[in-house]
């Protein structure tokens, strides 16, 4: 599967947090309770303190200003929240972007990027009266409006539309702008939607003008500069945050996706203890399970996440934590497990993209094409986002039916017109186009996207994207090291492994081929409709040259 988020739990204020597995300690250094108390394993502690570069404060050392009127100069609080016909004409307007599948390298994505921006932005973005949508309204106070609690609890596009309509009457709330940015990275990730980006960044910048330095608009930043992939930015923020605030959940746990994205994996494992030691709960032990995958301790990671499962009461997290586990049993090849979690989390949540896209692979790795097939057209029908849209053009190469290679080519043309919209939107795409396009597009601009990334962060998956880039451009021996570099923290990853595989036996060392194309096999069979395929044609080719 393509590399694992970890910026999708919602926050939790306290009258909304799942249960912890001990007592909620009463300083930073008390530790009563918790994922690592409770894993039955090494805490798996190491490495110094984490500090990012800090660019300038938004909104620091300017007077706050009085937001303008709803509906005026783009004003966020006359925005009105995305519904369903908005994400059918954000799902067209990507479709008119990339028809003509087949020529889809002909785009320039510059130009690409602007017009995907004004067609998704006429579609979502609607200025005037709100729609409360009958939700919340009533119940939303001067003091904070809605908590990401309340949101994630309910329909977050009415719950936006709440906020917006309590912004009108409330312009100074700066609590209510930093809950409406965060729902706005929110939106975001939940439809796939980068252009709520500037939204949200408007939004959290009006929090901080209105209360400079105040922890949940800085946090918002940090959850926002995540979801962008601006990872030491993230940092940065997280730590502004933390300063005014230890105890901020949000802030801790962006802290630690930024760190594992950084590829700083000790950091990040003391950076999972001490958010453990100060907010335990869900958002924490997924993370902190996810730090143990990739050093290898799957044990520990499974043991964390069933204790958050067995924690978990609100639907998103019970989604959110079973899906975590879908994935953990995808990887070590354990489809049916898998299956068994991913129709938990869709009980819990049955338009859940991560476990609608999670049980599709499944289904395609235990031998069901064609539900695979079905299920994740239903994703990108809704949700054309790069992950799915590779796997279903994957699907459709191997089936090879009438048409197919045509269907795959639409897949990939709409990956590009995605990443287009993204960096629109100000996230940063390179490891997303290395991926795609070392396999299905351009080999050299994959590895002007994986170099370019690489200089950002050097992490697992950064590492492996890097590597692939250089092989499939006959650069073998500098990819190998990347290789090795990827596999080496000990993450159990079958496309690591078949990549490595395949770039040893094209620097000639067979044996080391033969051991690593066996692991990813013998790990996840089923790890790629392609790859796998052409991971036994390799095996078999070197099993009959010895």
């Amino acid at each position: 599967m393509p590399p694992r988020t970890t910026d999708s739990t919602p926050e939790r204020h306290d009258d909304d947090r799942v249960p912890s597995t001990g007592p909620e300690p009463e300083t930073a250094g008390e530790r009563e309770g918790g994922a690592a108390a409770g894993a039955g394993a090494g805490s798996g502690k190491g490495g110094d303190g984490a500090s990012g570069a800090r660019p300038a404060e938004p909104g620091a050392g300017h007077t706050a200003p009085t937001p303008s009127p709803a509906g005026e100069n783009g004003d966020e609080g006359g925005e009105d929240g995305e519904d369903g016909d908005d994400t059918d004409q954000r799902v067209a307007a990507l479709r008119r972007a990339a028809d003509g599948g087949r020529r889809w390298r002909a785009l320039h994505l510059a130009g690409c990027a602007v017009l995907l921006a004004v067609a998704v932005t006429g579609g979502a973005v609607a200025v005037g009266g709100g729609q409360d949508g009958g939700t919340g309204v009533d119940a939303v106070s001067a003091a904070g409006a809605l908590s990401p609690g309340d949101l994630a609890r309910g329909d977050l596009d009415a719950g936006i539309a709440s906020l917006q309509k309590h912004l009108r009457a409330q312009p100074r709330d700066f609590g209510g702008w930093s809950t409406l940015g965060v729902a706005y990275v929110e939106q975001a990730r939940t439809k796939g939607d980068p252009s709520r980006y500037p939204q949200a960044e408007r939004a959290l910048r009006r929090s901080l003008d209105l209360e400079p330095g105040n922890d949940q608009a800085l946090a918002g930043q940090a959850a926002l500069a995540a979801a962008r992939h601006d990872f030491p930015g993230a940092l940065s923020h997280a730590d502004r945050a933390l300063k005014q605030n230890p105890y901020n959940e949000r802030a801790l746990c962006t802290r630690i996706d930024a760190l594992v994205e950084l590829g700083r994996y000790d950091d990040a494992a003391k950076a999972a203890d001490t958010a453990d030691d100060r907010r335990p709960g869900v958002p924490v032990f997924t993370r902190y399970a996810y730090v143990h995958e990739l050093r290898g301790d799957v044990r520990t990671a499974r043991s964390v996440l069933e204790r958050a499962l067995g924690s978990a009461s609100a639907p998103a997290d019970v989604a959110y934590v079973a899906t975590s586990l879908g994935q953990l049993a995808w990887n070590q090849g354990e489809y049916k497990t898998a299956l068994g979690h991913y129709a938990r989390a869709l009980a819990a949540d049955d338009a859940y993209l991560p476990a609608l896209e999670g049980r599709a692979r499944a289904q395609a790795a235990s031998g069901d094409r064609a539900a695979a097939v079905t299920g994740l057209e239903q994703v990108v029908a809704r949700f054309p986002l790069p992950g799915p849209l590779v796997a279903l053009g994957e699907l459709y190469e191997d089936r090879g039916a009438d048409g197919d290679r045509a269907k795959a080519g639409d897949q990939y043309a709409l990956v590009d017109a995605w990443t287009a919209l993204a960096r629109a939107g100000g996230a940063n795409t390179d490891l997303e186009t290395a991926l795609a396009a070392a396999d299905h597009g351009d080999k050299e601009e994959a590895l002007r996207s994986a170099r370019a990334e690489w200089d950002r962060r050097h992490s697992v998956h950064t590492a492996d994207a890097l590597a692939w880039a250089l092989h499939v451009n006959g650069r073998d021996e500098e990819a190998l090291p990347y290789a090795r570099r990827a596999t080496a923290t000990g993450y159990r990853n079958a496309v690591f492994l078949y990549h490595r595989g395949v770039i040893e036996r094209a620097t000639g060392d067979e044996r080391g081929a033969r051991t690593h194309l066996k692991a990813a096999l013998d790990l996840n069979p089923g790890f790629s409709p392609l790859g796998a395929r052409e991971a036994r044609t390799a095996l078999k080719d070197l099993e009959g040259n010895r």
